[in-house]
């Protein structure tokens, strides 16, 4: 399988648990660091995910995981929150967080640099609207490498 496929599968075998259970599958993520494969989960809830709910995600995909055998590689399992600098991957994510700053990185530079910050004003035909310097600007999704909340303190 590939990449893409086995996220897309943990999350599809994840997310009927996470609904009984007021969860919210945010994310998956299936990594090759140094020679360790990583499975990462990053789950929510209403008032924040503690690392009681991060175990008992955990307990429950694991033996789900073994009897699926959709990995081939040994592999580390991590289930943990988002965090208040999430990166935003989904559409729904720019729909969620519309109004909130954002730290944006392009492959290519824009406007002489490839880091633009800005409030995000949503997703549009594929193109990523923020409100920059008080401007209305566009990026392509496929030109965005990075999109996460900004953390103010």
């Amino acid at each position: 399988m590939k990449r893409e496929e086995i996220e897309l599968k943990v999350e599809e075998l994840l997310t009927p648990y996470c609904n009984e259970n007021s969860y919210e599958v945010v994310d998956v993520e299936y990594v090759k660091e140094g020679s360790d494969y990583i499975l990462r989960i990053y789950c929510e809830k209403e008032g924040g995910i503690t690392i009681e709910d991060c175990v008992a995600i955990s307990r429950h995909i694991d033996p789900i995981l073994d009897n699926e055998n959709i990995l081939d590689n040994e592999y580390r399992l991590q289930v943990s929150s988002p965090g208040l600098d999430r990166t935003l991957r989904k559409d729904k994510d720019f729909v969620r967080y519309q109004g909130r700053v954002v730290e944006l990185k392009t492959y290519e530079k824009v406007d002489g640099t490839k880091e633009h910050e800005g409030t995000l004003k949503g997703l549009k035909d594929g193109n990523i609207i923020i409100e920059e310097n008080n401007e209305e600007k566009s990026y392509k999704q496929s030109d965005v490498s990075l999109v996460k909340l900004k953390v103010i303190f």
